[in-house]
Protein backbone atom coordinates (compact mmCIF):
# COMPACT_ATOMS: atom_id res chain seq x y z
CA UNK A 1 0.00 0.00 0.00
CA UNK A 2 1.37 3.36 -1.00
CA UNK A 3 -0.27 6.70 -0.43
CA UNK A 4 0.04 9.07 -3.38
CA UNK A 5 -0.55 12.53 -1.98
CA UNK A 6 -1.05 14.15 -5.36
CA UNK A 7 -3.85 11.77 -6.38
CA UNK A 8 -6.57 13.01 -4.00
CA UNK A 9 -9.68 14.26 -5.73
CA UNK A 10 -10.97 17.76 -5.15
CA UNK A 11 -14.46 18.62 -4.09
CA UNK A 12 -17.24 19.66 -6.42
CA UNK A 13 -18.05 23.21 -5.31
CA UNK A 14 -21.53 23.28 -6.80
CA UNK A 15 -22.66 20.02 -5.19
CA UNK A 16 -20.92 21.03 -1.95
CA UNK A 17 -22.94 24.25 -1.85
CA UNK A 18 -26.13 22.26 -2.35
CA UNK A 19 -25.21 20.01 0.58
CA UNK A 20 -24.35 22.98 2.78
CA UNK A 21 -27.68 24.57 1.91
CA UNK A 22 -29.36 21.34 3.01
CA UNK A 23 -27.84 21.80 6.47
CA UNK A 24 -28.20 25.56 6.77
CA UNK A 25 -31.73 25.87 5.37
CA UNK A 26 -33.75 23.10 6.97
CA UNK A 27 -37.20 22.34 5.68
CA UNK A 28 -39.30 21.93 8.85
CA UNK A 29 -41.87 19.90 6.89
CA UNK A 30 -39.33 17.34 5.77
CA UNK A 31 -39.40 15.32 8.99
CA UNK A 32 -36.34 14.82 11.19
CA UNK A 33 -33.84 17.57 10.50
CA UNK A 34 -30.13 16.93 10.34
CA UNK A 35 -29.51 18.82 13.56
CA UNK A 36 -32.24 17.19 15.63
CA UNK A 37 -30.81 13.68 15.66
CA UNK A 38 -30.50 12.57 19.30
CA UNK A 39 -27.21 11.31 20.67
CA UNK A 40 -28.78 7.87 21.05
CA UNK A 41 -29.12 7.74 17.27
CA UNK A 42 -25.40 8.36 16.82
CA UNK A 43 -24.52 5.75 19.44
CA UNK A 44 -26.73 3.14 17.81
CA UNK A 45 -25.41 4.04 14.35
CA UNK A 46 -21.79 3.96 15.53
CA UNK A 47 -22.14 0.50 17.07
CA UNK A 48 -23.95 -0.81 14.01
CA UNK A 49 -21.37 0.60 11.60
CA UNK A 50 -18.50 -0.69 13.74
CA UNK A 51 -20.07 -4.16 13.64
CA UNK A 52 -20.41 -3.90 9.86
CA UNK A 53 -16.74 -2.93 9.52
CA UNK A 54 -15.74 -5.89 11.69
CA UNK A 55 -17.88 -8.21 9.59
CA UNK A 56 -16.43 -6.94 6.31
CA UNK A 57 -12.78 -6.80 7.32
CA UNK A 58 -12.37 -9.41 10.04
CA UNK A 59 -15.11 -12.00 10.51
CA UNK A 60 -15.88 -12.32 6.81
CA UNK A 61 -12.19 -12.63 5.95
CA UNK A 62 -10.98 -14.70 8.91
CA UNK A 63 -9.08 -17.76 7.79
CA UNK A 64 -9.20 -16.85 4.12
CA UNK A 65 -5.87 -16.67 2.33
CA UNK A 66 -6.92 -13.50 0.54
CA UNK A 67 -7.65 -11.70 3.78
CA UNK A 68 -5.33 -13.17 6.38
CA UNK A 69 -2.30 -14.11 4.30
CA UNK A 70 1.00 -12.32 4.01
CA UNK A 71 -0.54 -9.90 1.49
CA UNK A 72 -2.98 -8.63 4.13
CA UNK A 73 -2.73 -4.90 4.83
CA UNK A 74 -1.94 -4.64 8.59
CA UNK A 75 -2.04 -0.83 8.81
CA UNK A 76 -4.24 1.64 10.65
CA UNK A 77 -4.56 3.77 7.54
CA UNK A 78 -6.30 1.44 5.08
CA UNK A 79 -5.87 -1.98 6.64
CA UNK A 80 -7.06 -4.35 9.31
CA UNK A 81 -5.45 -2.45 12.16
CA UNK A 82 -7.88 0.37 11.40
CA UNK A 83 -10.65 -2.04 12.36
CA UNK A 84 -8.83 -2.76 15.62
CA UNK A 85 -8.53 0.97 16.29
CA UNK A 86 -12.26 1.42 15.62
CA UNK A 87 -13.05 -1.35 18.10
CA UNK A 88 -10.77 0.32 20.62
CA UNK A 89 -12.53 3.64 20.13
CA UNK A 90 -15.83 1.82 20.65
CA UNK A 91 -14.46 0.36 23.89
CA UNK A 92 -13.43 3.83 25.06
CA UNK A 93 -16.92 5.17 24.33
CA UNK A 94 -19.02 2.26 25.61
CA UNK A 95 -16.81 0.22 27.93
CA UNK A 96 -17.53 -2.92 25.88
CA UNK A 97 -15.11 -5.66 26.92
CA UNK A 98 -16.02 -7.57 23.76
CA UNK A 99 -14.71 -4.68 21.67
CA UNK A 100 -11.50 -4.62 23.71
CA UNK A 101 -11.07 -8.35 23.16
CA UNK A 102 -11.68 -7.87 19.44
CA UNK A 103 -9.04 -5.15 19.39
CA UNK A 104 -6.50 -7.50 20.93
CA UNK A 105 -7.36 -10.40 18.63
CA UNK A 106 -7.08 -8.30 15.49
CA UNK A 107 -3.81 -6.75 16.64
CA UNK A 108 -2.34 -10.23 17.15
CA UNK A 109 -3.14 -11.10 13.54
CA UNK A 110 -1.67 -7.83 12.27
CA UNK A 111 1.47 -8.40 14.35
CA UNK A 112 2.24 -11.64 12.49
CA UNK A 113 2.32 -9.78 9.18
CA UNK A 114 3.97 -6.63 10.55
CA UNK A 115 6.78 -8.62 12.16
CA UNK A 116 7.86 -9.79 8.71
CA UNK A 117 7.93 -6.25 7.35
CA UNK A 118 10.69 -3.77 8.13
CA UNK A 119 9.64 -1.09 5.69
CA UNK A 120 7.69 1.37 7.85
CA UNK A 121 7.73 2.08 11.58
CA UNK A 122 4.91 4.65 11.89
CA UNK A 123 1.59 4.51 13.72
CA UNK A 124 -0.62 4.84 10.65
CA UNK A 125 1.31 2.75 8.15
CA UNK A 126 3.84 0.60 9.99
CA UNK A 127 4.88 -1.67 12.83
CA UNK A 128 4.82 1.19 15.30
CA UNK A 129 1.03 1.28 15.20
CA UNK A 130 0.66 -2.48 15.61
CA UNK A 131 2.90 -2.62 18.68
CA UNK A 132 1.57 0.58 20.24
CA UNK A 133 -2.09 -0.37 19.94
CA UNK A 134 -1.27 -3.92 21.01
CA UNK A 135 0.44 -2.75 24.19
CA UNK A 136 -2.34 -0.32 25.07
CA UNK A 137 -5.13 -2.84 24.46
CA UNK A 138 -3.30 -5.50 26.50
CA UNK A 139 -2.82 -3.03 29.36
CA UNK A 140 -6.53 -2.21 29.49
CA UNK A 141 -7.27 -5.94 29.54
CA UNK A 142 -4.89 -6.42 32.45
CA UNK A 143 -2.65 -8.69 30.38
CA UNK A 144 0.69 -7.31 31.51
CA UNK A 145 2.70 -10.09 29.91
CA UNK A 146 1.25 -9.27 26.50
CA UNK A 147 1.65 -5.55 27.14
CA UNK A 148 5.33 -5.99 27.94
CA UNK A 149 5.85 -8.14 24.84
CA UNK A 150 4.45 -5.43 22.57
CA UNK A 151 6.42 -2.77 24.42
CA UNK A 152 9.64 -4.69 23.89
CA UNK A 153 8.86 -4.99 20.19
CA UNK A 154 8.20 -1.26 20.03
CA UNK A 155 11.44 -0.46 21.82
CA UNK A 156 13.25 -2.64 19.27
CA UNK A 157 11.84 -0.36 16.58
CA UNK A 158 12.90 2.69 18.58
CA UNK A 159 16.50 1.48 18.49
CA UNK A 160 16.67 1.62 14.69
CA UNK A 161 19.59 3.82 13.77
CA UNK A 162 17.76 5.46 10.87
CA UNK A 163 15.40 7.27 13.25
CA UNK A 164 17.80 9.70 14.97
CA UNK A 165 20.25 10.13 12.10
CA UNK A 166 19.92 13.72 10.95
CA UNK A 167 21.02 15.29 7.67
CA UNK A 168 24.36 16.21 9.19
CA UNK A 169 25.16 12.49 9.04
CA UNK A 170 23.75 12.06 5.56
CA UNK A 171 20.69 10.26 6.92
CA UNK A 172 18.13 10.93 4.24
CA UNK A 173 17.01 7.30 4.03
CA UNK A 174 13.91 7.79 6.20
CA UNK A 175 11.37 10.49 5.41
CA UNK A 176 10.03 12.89 8.05
CA UNK A 177 6.29 12.71 7.37
CA UNK A 178 3.44 11.33 9.47
CA UNK A 179 2.43 8.42 7.24
CA UNK A 180 5.80 6.86 6.56
CA UNK A 181 8.52 8.81 8.35
CA UNK A 182 9.99 9.92 11.65
CA UNK A 183 6.98 11.99 12.70
CA UNK A 184 4.79 8.91 12.36
CA UNK A 185 7.07 6.92 14.64
CA UNK A 186 7.06 9.73 17.20
CA UNK A 187 3.25 9.80 17.16
CA UNK A 188 3.17 6.08 17.94
CA UNK A 189 5.43 6.74 20.93
CA UNK A 190 3.20 9.62 22.06
CA UNK A 191 0.18 7.30 21.87
CA UNK A 192 1.93 4.80 24.12
CA UNK A 193 3.05 7.44 26.62
CA UNK A 194 -0.41 9.00 26.66
CA UNK A 195 -2.06 5.71 27.64
CA UNK A 196 0.65 3.98 29.66
CA UNK A 197 2.66 6.79 31.27
CA UNK A 198 4.99 9.57 30.18
CA UNK A 199 8.27 7.66 30.18
CA UNK A 200 6.96 4.37 28.80
CA UNK A 201 9.02 5.21 25.73
CA UNK A 202 11.81 7.19 27.37
CA UNK A 203 12.66 10.71 26.27
CA UNK A 204 16.30 9.77 25.76
CA UNK A 205 15.11 7.65 22.83
CA UNK A 206 12.63 10.19 21.49
CA UNK A 207 14.39 13.54 21.74
CA UNK A 208 17.22 12.56 19.33
CA UNK A 209 14.50 11.75 16.79
CA UNK A 210 12.82 15.10 17.45
CA UNK A 211 16.19 16.79 16.95
CA UNK A 212 16.65 14.92 13.68
CA UNK A 213 13.24 16.08 12.44
CA UNK A 214 14.08 19.68 13.27
CA UNK A 215 17.52 19.40 11.66
CA UNK A 216 15.99 17.89 8.54
CA UNK A 217 13.47 20.72 8.32
CA UNK A 218 16.16 23.34 8.61
CA UNK A 219 18.22 21.66 5.93
CA UNK A 220 15.18 21.43 3.69
CA UNK A 221 14.46 25.13 4.15
CA UNK A 222 18.02 26.29 3.59
CA UNK A 223 17.09 27.92 0.27
CA UNK A 224 13.99 29.64 1.70
CA UNK A 225 14.84 32.25 4.31
CA UNK A 226 11.16 33.04 4.92
CA UNK A 227 10.30 29.55 6.19
CA UNK A 228 12.44 27.99 8.94
CA UNK A 229 11.37 24.36 8.33
CA UNK A 230 10.57 22.55 5.09
CA UNK A 231 10.40 18.90 4.07
CA UNK A 232 10.17 16.93 0.85
CA UNK A 233 8.22 13.75 0.30
CA UNK A 234 8.97 12.05 -3.03
CA UNK A 235 10.50 15.32 -4.18
CA UNK A 236 7.51 17.56 -3.40
CA UNK A 237 7.26 20.00 -0.50
CA UNK A 238 3.83 19.00 0.80
CA UNK A 239 2.00 21.11 3.35
CA UNK A 240 -0.72 18.71 4.45
CA UNK A 241 -1.17 16.44 7.44
CA UNK A 242 -0.43 13.12 5.76
CA UNK A 243 2.89 13.77 4.05
CA UNK A 244 3.74 17.37 4.81
CA UNK A 245 4.32 20.25 7.16
CA UNK A 246 1.00 20.22 9.03
CA UNK A 247 1.48 16.64 10.19
CA UNK A 248 5.13 17.06 11.13
CA UNK A 249 4.45 20.27 13.08
CA UNK A 250 1.50 18.63 14.84
CA UNK A 251 3.87 16.00 16.23
CA UNK A 252 6.64 18.45 17.14
CA UNK A 253 4.14 20.51 19.14
CA UNK A 254 3.76 17.59 21.59
CA UNK A 255 7.42 17.69 22.66
CA UNK A 256 9.39 20.11 24.85
CA UNK A 257 11.04 22.58 22.50
CA UNK A 258 13.91 24.97 23.15
CA UNK A 259 13.28 28.65 22.49
CA UNK A 260 15.06 28.34 19.13
CA UNK A 261 13.07 25.26 18.14
CA UNK A 262 9.78 26.84 19.22
CA UNK A 263 10.53 29.96 17.19
CA UNK A 264 11.22 27.83 14.11
CA UNK A 265 7.92 25.99 14.55
CA UNK A 266 6.05 29.28 15.02
CA UNK A 267 7.86 30.83 12.09
CA UNK A 268 6.88 27.93 9.85
CA UNK A 269 3.24 28.24 10.87
CA UNK A 270 3.32 31.97 10.22
CA UNK A 271 4.84 31.39 6.81
CA UNK A 272 2.04 28.95 5.94
CA UNK A 273 -0.58 31.37 7.23
CA UNK A 274 0.88 34.12 5.04
CA UNK A 275 0.57 31.92 1.94
CA UNK A 276 -3.15 31.17 2.25
CA UNK A 277 -5.19 31.66 -0.88
CA UNK A 278 -6.47 35.24 -0.57
CA UNK A 279 -10.03 34.64 -1.79
CA UNK A 280 -10.85 31.37 -0.05
CA UNK A 281 -8.51 31.34 2.95
CA UNK A 282 -7.61 27.74 2.10
CA UNK A 283 -4.06 26.38 2.24
CA UNK A 284 -2.02 25.07 -0.74
CA UNK A 285 -1.40 21.33 -0.89
CA UNK A 286 2.31 21.93 -1.52
CA UNK A 287 4.82 24.74 -1.73
CA UNK A 288 3.97 27.06 -4.65
CA UNK A 289 0.99 25.00 -5.81
CA UNK A 290 -1.64 27.44 -7.21
CA UNK A 291 -4.48 24.88 -7.20
CA UNK A 292 -7.11 25.88 -4.64
CA UNK A 293 -9.33 22.82 -4.59
CA UNK A 294 -8.53 20.46 -1.70
CA UNK A 295 -10.23 20.97 1.67
CA UNK A 296 -9.51 17.85 3.69
CA UNK A 297 -7.23 16.40 6.34
CA UNK A 298 -4.64 15.22 3.83
CA UNK A 299 -4.38 18.62 2.16
CA UNK A 300 -5.83 22.03 2.89
CA UNK A 301 -7.67 23.78 5.69
CA UNK A 302 -8.81 20.77 7.72
CA UNK A 303 -5.37 19.49 8.66
CA UNK A 304 -4.18 23.04 9.28
CA UNK A 305 -7.16 23.78 11.55
CA UNK A 306 -6.25 20.80 13.72
CA UNK A 307 -2.56 21.73 13.86
CA UNK A 308 -3.31 25.39 14.56
CA UNK A 309 -5.60 24.37 17.42
CA UNK A 310 -2.71 22.46 18.95
CA UNK A 311 -0.36 25.41 18.35
CA UNK A 312 -2.83 27.72 20.09
CA UNK A 313 -2.75 25.51 23.18
CA UNK A 314 1.06 25.30 23.19
CA UNK A 315 1.74 28.97 22.40
CA UNK A 316 -0.98 30.45 24.55
CA UNK A 317 0.38 33.98 24.26
CA UNK A 318 0.20 34.01 20.47
CA UNK A 319 -3.43 34.82 19.63
CA UNK A 320 -2.67 34.62 15.90
CA UNK A 321 -2.73 30.82 15.92
CA UNK A 322 -6.14 30.70 17.58
CA UNK A 323 -7.49 33.21 15.06
CA UNK A 324 -6.00 31.28 12.15
CA UNK A 325 -7.50 28.02 13.47
CA UNK A 326 -10.93 29.63 13.58
CA UNK A 327 -10.47 31.01 10.06
CA UNK A 328 -9.45 27.57 8.78
CA UNK A 329 -12.58 26.17 10.41
CA UNK A 330 -14.68 28.64 8.43
CA UNK A 331 -13.10 27.34 5.22
CA UNK A 332 -14.03 23.79 6.21
CA UNK A 333 -17.60 24.83 7.02
CA UNK A 334 -18.03 26.43 3.61
CA UNK A 335 -16.29 23.73 1.58
CA UNK A 336 -16.02 20.60 3.67
CA UNK A 337 -18.96 18.47 2.55
CA UNK A 338 -16.79 16.64 0.06
CA UNK A 339 -17.66 13.55 -1.96
CA UNK A 340 -16.05 10.93 0.26
CA UNK A 341 -16.62 9.62 3.79
CA UNK A 342 -13.18 8.88 5.21
CA UNK A 343 -10.86 10.64 7.59
CA UNK A 344 -8.16 11.36 5.02
CA UNK A 345 -10.19 13.14 2.38
CA UNK A 346 -13.83 12.90 3.39
CA UNK A 347 -16.61 14.43 5.44
CA UNK A 348 -15.73 12.48 8.60
CA UNK A 349 -12.21 13.90 8.67
CA UNK A 350 -13.47 17.41 8.04
CA UNK A 351 -15.94 17.18 10.93
CA UNK A 352 -13.03 16.71 13.32
CA UNK A 353 -11.87 20.27 12.61
CA UNK A 354 -15.00 21.48 14.37
CA UNK A 355 -14.54 19.12 17.30
CA UNK A 356 -11.00 20.41 17.74
CA UNK A 357 -12.23 24.00 17.63
CA UNK A 358 -14.93 23.15 20.15
CA UNK A 359 -12.32 21.83 22.58
CA UNK A 360 -10.19 24.92 21.99
CA UNK A 361 -12.89 27.58 22.32
CA UNK A 362 -15.73 25.91 24.20
CA UNK A 363 -18.15 27.55 21.76
CA UNK A 364 -21.21 25.45 21.00
CA UNK A 365 -21.33 26.48 17.33
CA UNK A 366 -18.45 24.13 16.61
CA UNK A 367 -20.13 21.20 18.31
CA UNK A 368 -23.24 21.97 16.26
CA UNK A 369 -21.23 22.09 13.03
CA UNK A 370 -19.57 18.76 13.82
CA UNK A 371 -22.98 17.28 14.49
CA UNK A 372 -24.29 18.71 11.22
CA UNK A 373 -21.52 17.02 9.24
CA UNK A 374 -22.01 13.81 11.21
CA UNK A 375 -25.75 13.97 10.56
CA UNK A 376 -25.11 14.39 6.86
CA UNK A 377 -23.10 11.17 7.02
CA UNK A 378 -25.88 9.51 9.01
CA UNK A 379 -28.14 9.96 5.98
CA UNK A 380 -25.60 9.72 3.15
CA UNK A 381 -22.53 7.69 4.14
CA UNK A 382 -23.50 4.53 2.28
CA UNK A 383 -24.22 6.41 -0.93
CA UNK A 384 -20.96 8.33 -0.67
CA UNK A 385 -18.85 5.25 -0.09
CA UNK A 386 -20.48 3.55 -3.07
CA UNK A 387 -20.43 6.46 -5.51
CA UNK A 388 -17.31 8.36 -4.53
CA UNK A 389 -14.80 5.78 -3.40
CA UNK A 390 -11.86 5.89 -5.78
CA UNK A 391 -9.94 2.99 -4.23
CA UNK A 392 -12.65 0.39 -4.68
CA UNK A 393 -14.21 -2.02 -2.21
CA UNK A 394 -10.88 -2.96 -0.65
CA UNK A 395 -10.72 0.32 1.26
CA UNK A 396 -14.44 1.04 1.59
CA UNK A 397 -14.49 -0.09 5.22
CA UNK A 398 -11.08 1.28 6.18
CA UNK A 399 -10.39 3.89 8.85
CA UNK A 400 -8.90 6.65 6.73
CA UNK A 401 -10.55 6.04 3.36
CA UNK A 402 -13.80 4.34 4.29
CA UNK A 403 -16.61 3.84 6.77
CA UNK A 404 -14.63 3.06 9.91
CA UNK A 405 -13.69 6.73 10.22
CA UNK A 406 -17.37 7.66 10.26
CA UNK A 407 -17.98 5.19 13.10
CA UNK A 408 -15.17 6.82 15.10
CA UNK A 409 -16.67 10.26 14.47
CA UNK A 410 -20.07 9.14 15.74
CA UNK A 411 -18.48 7.67 18.87
CA UNK A 412 -16.59 10.92 19.46
CA UNK A 413 -19.78 12.95 19.22
CA UNK A 414 -20.99 11.25 22.41
CA UNK A 415 -18.35 13.17 24.40
CA UNK A 416 -17.03 15.97 22.16
CA UNK A 417 -14.88 17.41 24.93
CA UNK A 418 -12.85 14.17 24.82
CA UNK A 419 -12.86 13.77 21.04
CA UNK A 420 -9.66 13.44 19.02
CA UNK A 421 -8.84 12.79 15.41
CA UNK A 422 -7.68 9.14 15.17
CA UNK A 423 -3.94 8.90 14.69
CA UNK A 424 -3.50 12.67 14.82
CA UNK A 425 -4.72 14.12 18.10
CA UNK A 426 -4.03 12.78 21.61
Amino acid sequence: MEYLASSQEGHDKESNNERLDMIQNMDPTAGTSLLSLPMEAFLKAAISLKDQVVQMTWIGQHGMDSGMGTSMDPTVYTGLLGTAFTCFRSYEATGSQQDLLLTAEIVDTCAVVARASTRHVTFLCGRGGVYALGAVAANYRGDHQRRDLFLSLFLEVAQERALPIGPEEGGFGMSYDLLYGRAGFLWAALFLNNHLGEETVPSNLLMPVVDAVLAGGRAGASDNTACPLMYRWHGTRYWGAANGLAGILQVLLHFPLSNEDAEDVKGTLRYMMSKRFPHSGNYPSSEGNPRDKLVQWSHGATGMALTLCKASKVFVGDREFRDAAIEAGEVVWKNGLVKKVGLADGVAGNAYAFLSLYRLTGESIYEERAKAFASFLYHNAMNLVTDGHASGAAHASSLFQGLAGTACLWFDLLAPEKSRFPGYEL
